[in-house]
Formats: C-alpha cells, structure tokens, sequence
C-alpha cells in the first residue's frame, strides 16, 4: 500500500513536456473533446473544478473504488463532469452557451469514463465531502442542495425496483414477442430479450412521468402509472401475444353482467387506489392523445378482439395503437418525445432500464443496506420481523395466495419492495384517510381543558408547518400552458393529499398522546404540553415524515421535514417512542423506518453541529460548555411560527394569529433562515438509509434495540420538552435537562451494545474483550462525552475495540477491526475515512490542518491522550483504580452530573429465533410452529427444511436427515431457488443473534495489557 502512492502522487501529478498542463489534464481534456464534445466554456469549468480538486484525488487515492489510481482517476473525471453539468445549468442565470447544443447527461459520463451507476454513487459521498468547501466556493453555499445526488440515487434505485416490477407483471400477462410479431420460445424469453411492446409499455410510463408527475416522482404514483400502463396494453396488445385467459376467475375476480371490471381487477391483484388508477389513467390516455396524435375513442363504441368479455364503461380505446403497422412509429416517436424532455438535463437516461444486461447499470449493493439492485441475491425483504411485538393485529393484511399477483393458489410469491410499498399505502388509504380533518370530539376536550382552549392555536400551526412541509407549485409556476401546467396541477393535487393524510395522522396520534399523557399524570389539564410548539412541530413532522415513507418520495428525503419545521434531531428523537407506542395499527414497514430513522439520529445527527442536544447539555453538564461554546455547537433559537407563514407566503384563512408563541424558543435564526441549523456537508448519507425501509431484517438493527428497551411507560411528555433548566416534575432534584440527556445516554449505551456484540461476533472475540470494550464505551461516554461532539459513536466503538486489543495484547490490528466493520450493516466508509479535529487553535497560530482525519490518525492524536487513564484502568496495574473511579468523575471536567447512568455489564441482548449456531457458516434453527408444518414441506421447499418426524427421503432416519443438510450446505452444488420464508419468522443477523456463541456473565476485567502503539493508516 505503501508503494502506491508515490506511483499514485506520479500519475496525476507529473507534467508533460508542454508544461502547461499535466498528464491527467491531458487525459479529462482528451475525454472532454473527444469523448463528450464539449463546448468551450463547459470545458473550462470542467477542466478548472479538476485542478481545483486534483489535490484531493492525489490524497485520497488509496479509498477511491478498488485503489488503483488509474481506476480512481475514472472516477473523479465522473465526479467532476457530473458536478460542472448540474450545478451549471441550475445557476439561476441562462444557462451557458452550448448546453443547449451539446447535451450530455450521467450515463452518457459513465460510458465514456466506463464506469456503472452503482459504482459511481458508491463513491460519490467521497467528493461531496472532500471538494465540498471548493463547489461552495465555485457554485454557491446551496451547491448540496442544487446537486441533488442523493435525490438522483433514490430515483436509480426507484427505477431498478419498477423495472423489475413491470418486467414482471408485463410476463404475467403476455408472451414475449420478436420484432416480426412472433411469439419466441422460452429460451429466447429467458435471454432477456425485450418484445417492442414491452419497450413501448416503458418508453409511455417514461412519458408519463416526465409530463405529468413531474416534481414527485413517488414510488407508490409510479407504481400505479405502471398498472395503468399495463391495462392499456391489456386492451391494445394483440391477443395472440396475451399469457392469460379473461375468464380466469382468479386474476379477474371482479365481474359484471358486460364483463369483467379491468380497472378493479388490476386494483384488486396490485393493492392500487381505484380512484388514483382512473386519474392515472386518464393522464395516460391524454398523453397517447397528445404525443402520438392517436384519436381517443369510448370502449363501448369500438369493436375489437381485445375488448371482448370486458365491461367498456369509462374505458377509452386507441384504433391501430399497436398494430404493427404503427408500432415501430409509436416507439420511434416516444424516444423522440423523451429526447426532447430531458434534453439539457445531468439526469439519467432512464431507458437503459429496459434492458437489465446493460452493464451500465452495475451490480451489487448500493450502501451498506440489504438491497441489491441488481443480481440474483436475495434482494427484497419486506416479510416480517424477527421481533413479534411489531406485528399488530390491525397491520394491513397481506393477499391470500390466490390472489397475489394474480397467480393462481398453490404458489406463494415473495413480496418485493413495490408490493410492500402498495400495501403500506393502502393501510394510508383504509385507515388514516376516512378520519376527520379536524381534531375528534375527544381531542378537542383536551385542547379545551387547558389553561384556555388552544383549538385554533393547533389547527393554525398544523396547517402551516404542513404548508411548509409540502409546499404547493408557486403561481409563476401554474402560469404554464401545456404540459407544464397540467404537471404542476398534478403536483399540487398531491401536496394536497399529503397534507391531508398527515393532518389526519397528527390529529389521531395526538388524540392518543394525551389519553396516555392524562392517564399518567391523573389530569386532563394538559397545558404544559398542548401549548409546547417544539412538541407539536416533532409530532407534526413525524406524520409527514411517514406519509412520506409510505410513498416512497425522491423528492423530500429525511432530513427534509426537520429542516422545514425548524426542529433538530434531537427533538425528533423525543417523540419517535412514543409515537410507535400510541399508534397501535401502524404496519411494520412504518415501525422499521422510525426505528431506522432513530438509530439514524442517535449515531450521529444528534450529535452534529446545532443539535438542540448541546443546549440541553450545558444545563446538564455545565462543565462541558466550555467546549460547547468553543466548537459553536449550540442550536440556533427555532424559528417562529410567524416567520416560517412568511417564507411560504401562507394565507391563514381567516385564522388569528398565535398569540401565545414561547418567545425564548421562537426567535428567528439568523438572516431570517427558517431552517434548522445546517449539518455540515460531511453528512452526506446513503439514500437507502434515509429513505429507504426496503432492507432486510437481518439488518434491521433497531428491532433488537426496541426490546432492549423498558417495557414500564415513558416519563410524561411534558418533561421531555420543558424547558431544560425547569426542575423535572417526577422530583428527584434533577432539571428537565439531566433527566432528558440520561434517558438519550442510555438509549446510546444499548445501541452501542448491540454493535459492538455484532463486531465481537465478527472479530470472534471472547466475552471478556466485549465487557471490556462496552465498558471502556459507558465511561468514555460518562467522563469523556466530548469525544462524541460532531463524531459518529461508530468511530468511537472502533476506536475501544482497538485501544482493548492493545491493552489486552491481542494480535488486532486496524486494519481487521475496519475490514470486519464494512461488513455490518450500518457500515459508511466515511465513518473510518473521515473523523473530525478541532484545528481551530492550528489555525491561530498560523498553521493549516484538515479538520478531517482517518480514524487510526484520530486514534493516535485525539483518543488516546484523552481516553490513556481509562483504559490503563482495564489494565492489571488499573484494578486498584477502579475503587477511585467516583472521586476522579467528581473532579473530572466532563464529569458526570447527579444520576447519570453508571457503567454497568453487558446488558442480555434478546435471544431471538432463528438462531445462530455456527461461528463460521451462516446455519440458523428455528422451532417449528406446526401452523407453518404444511407450508414447509411443500413440493417447492422440502428440500431445504428438516421437520421433526418428517424424513428428507423414505425410511431415512432423523440423523440421516441432518447429514444430508450438512452435506448439501457445505456441499459446492449450487442449488436452484429462493428460499421464501414465511411472514412471522424472519431471518436476523449477526449482530441481533445475540448470546448464541458465548457465556453470558462476565466481568469488564481485561487480561495484562502492553503499552499503546499506533498504525500507519490503512485505506
């Protein structure tokens, strides 16, 4: 490693023999002129942005992709063209000259550089963070925002799952087909060859969302448009080409006296909103009108083969639209139209999804989530948690096999993210939206009981905050004509909708809160409560925040409702238990995402720069302000009701004003900002993780969390969001804030202890290393809490992990303790690559450091000088010191305050099923219910399953039964087939599979230690 990088420094350094430029600016002009042709000034900004960088690239070059510098060279020509076209043409100004004549966009990049789309966002954090300041500098401080990198991920993700999914409803309807029009045989289906009415189908749905989804390009609207593009193709594909008989009962289960009803038949097999199918599909038939100039004419006028035995009422059929005689002009002119759309545009071009071979598209994992986009992995996992309590009896219920999909009862299809997306939309559907709009009889006694009523002081903020969270087309934008305007109505159709159903949710949850709130204080004067804005905006943007996960946005990605409420992370974190724990029927994809969303919160965000944490913490902790106030980490005041009805030129409706706004909590940020105070731009998150709920429960870590967690009811709201120097209503001596940071330390303490299990399982370290490590973690968390400012709590567990090694003298290098930590779960390269410094006494005296290290650099400047006493302690020599521990915490600057949570054992983690039993090989047991016997040892799945009293083969014995398991696990054949597992008893990882390989009681002792040296730091 070490002799790559002069090699490394060489390539990208070294001039030519013209000494104008060097060879790798040879080398992006070549690519430049000749590759993408690009204008004048589109080169100079390219060209200029590369060697304003190039030093970050040279830097950096040993963590870019596989470390090659040839390879990472590729990359960077990718980031930088990617960056200089989408920041160029949203300047606000005209866009330069010679965009408009030679357009280019992301795929045409990456071919060119021949680089994949997974590959290259894999590595796009990387750039965001290092050439961040650089683009600000270049583009503007809003450059993040304009860049759009990880809207542009999620839509690459959205896209791969709807390819797949209209790729498979498209076989369950009709027969592949060449472009003669004949029916191929299976061989030639299975090559992954694409029929043109196939290419149509996508080509019209692109078309679709182009026109008319416009800014919201939600996965739940694109799923329907897909099912509405695929009724049009069921009334206008030739029906020599259809896999499907229409008198197949179990497909069309919805019949009239004319027929069946198609629109309530694919509403039925695809859990879709028949009211948002017939307006999808009006958009669809307008857009057949319009760009194909195809006459639309009523169903029941016409006369055709494909209409018959279904009911024509409110459908519209196209004479000749799939004719062959007409076919390859539709196709032709659909490319047209989308050519013409996206135009101009750094986007991807989304056609490439028609063909799943394009090697542009990539393989493998986008992030460290369990979501394979590409491959023949198991990718989707939407089946049910491990954990029993997320199920509810009122969870939305799953389709019978009869009915999924369409496929006849006998087969079971696995749920994918798109059919689970659809039915966590339908729970929206049938349970949220037939609530009232405004607050229940119930609430409103509530809101009447305070110290006066409060009624319209909520109505008001719920509309605003709402407004502001899904905020309308402007009337510059509704000025339009064509398509422009007919896309932007759509779009404020739909922020209207979501305002509506998260109105709704807040107004039911809310309801239930105070019902709790009222049964643990014995009172129904909830004033304290009720009249807290900060309380109302967390709950507020939690129904918005899952409103938006239902629908799978690309738009308005977490972090997004925090920064429109003017909340934090912090106070987020308030609200997200109870929230779970007060609405009883909400489906487990919801629950996941919270749970994500809190592990999210506790990792790091709560701990960035003007998290409302730091505030709570200079009351708690006033030792600590010292260096609060130093590295600036205070949040900012929140933004007032008032100021935020402002900035989205909200109209009240006749509504007062609020009168009653807390003043110390309310006053404008600064320069008018409405937002929370901005992360810096390091925090830059995979996609998958902050949107996404498609991951797997073997990686759903948050499950084990929940159960860690006490089954006694919460404090009382009221003291969670009180001010923080208000002495805590349950008594005890301590303010608000003590009582709220000890609670929010303890949920850090048991997130940590399952990671740090899930890396000691990894590693295959013994019991006493983990109670050493989870130990060093409390008391650095306790005694040292200002390591964790501006950090991720991973790069502190890593950092314990190494520092108990040396101490314990266990032959554990960085080096294993990162390659064993990229394969957890929660796993972000920037975590070990990028570690904050504070080099703001550097800077005074004249000297220039980056304020971000790697984690072995971060190791041996910052932690161990800091942490050295605490981990001498677990030392042999430090077991004499562990009795002096209190006095040092007394007289310690980050000393602990009056009941902070003492260091305690490992805590039991839940030994869930199916359980780990091998350290080495990936074998689970589960005890068999036998409900689940007959599902199990079906034709499809016997193979895979050992039931007790029932034998692999005729007359073989039990302990035949498991050699032969044994064998064909360890075996090299690879066997065909998925394994569906049933909803009730998912698979669970490492890191949850608790107590299954190691003893459970133990001590934090350590063996003898040696004394602390460093690495040279690896990529």
């Amino acid at each position: 490693m070490e002799e790559e990088k002069p090699s490394a420094r060489e390539l990208i350094n070294s001039e030519t023999n013209t000494g104008d430029y060097d060879v790798a600016e040879a080398r992006l002009t070549d690519l430049c002129k000749n590759g993408l042709s690009l204008d004048e000034n589109n080169y100079m900004q390219t060209l200029k942005l590369f060697k304003d960088t190039k030093h970050l690239l040279s830097a950096n070059i040993s963590g870019i992709g596989s470390g090659m510098p040839e390879e990472a060279e590729r990359f960077w020509f990718a980031f930088v063209l990617y960056s200089v076209k989408r920041l160029s043409e949203q300047n606000g100004d005209s866009p330069p000259q010679g965009f408009n004549d030679n357009e280019f966009n992301l795929c045409q990049i990456l071919r060119v550089v021949k680089l994949n789309i997974v590959d290259f966002f894999k590595e796009l954090p990387q750039f965001v963070v290092k050439a961040g300041p650089i683009l600000s500098n270049m583009y503007g401080a809003d450059w993040e925002n304009r860049l759009e990198a990880k809207e542009l991920q999620a839509n690459f993700v959205h896209l791969s799952l709807l390819s797949k999914y209209y790729k498979r409803i498209y076989r369950e309807f009709f027969l592949p087909s060449d472009a003669n029009g004949d029916a191929l045989s299976a061989v030639a289906s299975a090559s992954g060859y694409v029929s043109d009415y196939h290419r149509f189908g996508w080509l019209l749905f692109l078309a679709l969302r182009v026109h008319a989804f416009s800014r919201f390009k939600d996965l739940v609207t694109c799923t329907n448009g897909l099912v509405s593009i695929l009724a049009v193709l069921i009334l206008h594909v030739p029906v020599r080409f259809r896999n499907f008989d229409i008198h197949d009962s179990s497909r069309f289960v919805k019949k009239g006296d004319r027929g069946i009803d198609l629109v309530a038949s694919l509403c039925n097999i695809y859990d879709t909103s028949e009211d948002d199918l017939k307006k999808t599909m009006e958009k669809t038939n307008s857009l057949i009108s319009d760009i194909l100039k195809k006459e639309p004419r009523l169903a029941c006028e016409c006369k055709s083969e494909n209409l018959e035995n279904i009911n024509p009422d409110g459908l519209i059929y196209f004479e000749n639209l799939m004719d062959e005689s007409s076919l390859s002009t539709g196709l032709i002119i659909l490319e047209q139209d989308y050519n013409d759309a996206t135009r101009n545009k750094a986007e991807l071009d989304e056609r490439v999804f028609i063909n799943e071979e394009d090697s542009i598209l990539g393989s493998g994992s986008l992030s460290g989530e369990a979501i394979n986009v590409i491959g023949n992995k198991r990718k989707f996992d939407s089946m049910a948690s491990p954990v029993k309590t997320v199920t509810s009896p009122l969870s939305p219920h799953r389709s019978s096999a009869s009915s999924v999909n369409g496929v006849p009862s006998g087969s079971k299809m696995a749920a994918t993210p798109v059919s689970t997306a659809m039915t966590t939309a339908k729970w929206l559907r049938t349970v949220v939206c037939p609530l009232p709009s405004r607050p229940s009889a119930e609430l409103e006694r509530f809101l009447r009981s305070c110290d006066r009523d409060v009624t319209s002081d909520v109505t008001r903020r719920a509309q605003i905050i709402l407004e502001a969270i899904f905020p309308s087309s402007s009337l510059g934008e509704r000025c339009g004509t064509g398509n422009l305007q007919s896309s932007n109505l759509m779009d404020n159709i739909w922020a209207e909708q979501r305002r509506l159903e998260a109105l709704k949710f807040y107004y039911r949850v809310l309801e239930a809160m105070c019902t709790a709130e009222a049964q643990v204080l014995h009172a129904t004067n909830l004033t304290s409560l009720l009249t807290n804005e900060r309380f109302h905006r967390c709950m507020l943007a939690c129904s918005a925040e899952l409103v938006l996960a239902t629908h799978k946005t690309v738009t308005m990605l977490f972090p997004a409702v925090l920064e429109r409420t003017g909340i934090t992370a912090f106070d987020l974190s308030k609200v997200i238990e109870s929230f779970i724990r007060h609405e009883e029927s909400l489906p487990r994809e919801l629950r996941r995402h919270l749970n994500s969303l809190e592990e999210r919160l506790l990792e790091s965000m709560v701990w960035e720069k003007g998290s409302s944490m730091y505030n709570s913490l200079t009351v708690a902790r006033p030792a600590l302000s010292a260096d609060i106030n130093r590295l600036g980490l205070l949040a900012d005041p929140m933004p007032s009701l008032d100021s935020i009805a402002m900035h989205i030129n909200f109209s009240s409706g006749g509504l007062p004003p609020v009168p009653s706004l807390q003043k110390h909590e309310l006053s404008p940020g600064q320069n008018g900002d409405i937002r929370s105070p901005k992360r810096p731009c390091s925090d830059y998150r995979s996609v998958l993780v902050e949107r996404n709920t498609f991951t797997s429960p073997v990686k759903d870590r948050l499950l084990v969390l929940n159960n860690l967690k006490s089954k006694f009811p919460p404090p009382p709201l009221q003291s969670a969001f009180a001010s923080p120097t208000r002495p805590n209503p349950g008594g005890g001596g301590e303010t608000c804030a003590e009582t709220g940071i000890n609670i929010f330390f303890t949920k850090i303490n048991k997130l940590a202890a399952v990671r740090i299990n899930g890396m000691v399982e990894r590693l295959q370290l013994s019991q006493q290393i983990r109670e050493s490590v989870y130990c060093l973690f409390q008391q650095i968390l306790s005694q040292r809490t200002s390591l964790f400012f501006n950090r991720h709590i991973d790069q502190i567990i890593l950092c314990c992990f190494y520092g108990v090694a040396k101490i314990s003298q266990l032959p554990l290098t960085f080096k294993e303790i990162i390659y064993n930590y990229r394969k957890q779960p929660q796993c972000k390269p920037q975590v070990f690559r990028s570690v904050f410094i504070d080099c703001s006494s550097a800077r005074q005296n004249g000297r220039t450091e980056p304020d971000h290290v790697d984690i072995i650099t971060f190791y041996n400047k910052i932690f161990v000088p800091a942490v050295k006493p605490l981990l001498v302690e677990l030392g042999p020599a430090g077991t004499n010191m562990r009795t002096n521990r209190v006095s040092e915490v007394n007289h310690n600057n980050n000393g602990q305050c009056p009941g902070s949570p003492q260091v305690s054992p490992f805590p039991t983690l839940p030994d869930m099923s199916p359980k780990k039993v091998s350290a080495v090989h990936n074998v689970y047991v589960s005890p068999l219910r036998t409900s689940k016997m007959d599902a199990l040892i079906s034709h499809s799945s016997k193979s895979y399953y050992a039931c007790v009293g029932e034998s692999t083969h005729a007359y073989q014995s039990p302990s035949k039964d498991l050699t032969d398991i044994n064998n064909r696990l360890n075996g090299t054949r690879k066997i065909r087939g998925i394994l569906n597992f049933d909803e009730d008893v998912g698979l669970v990882s490492d890191s949850m599979v608790a107590n299954s390989l190691y003893i459970q009681n133990g001590s934090c002792a350590s063996s003898s230690g040696a004394l602390l040296k460093s690495e040279q730091p690896d990529s």
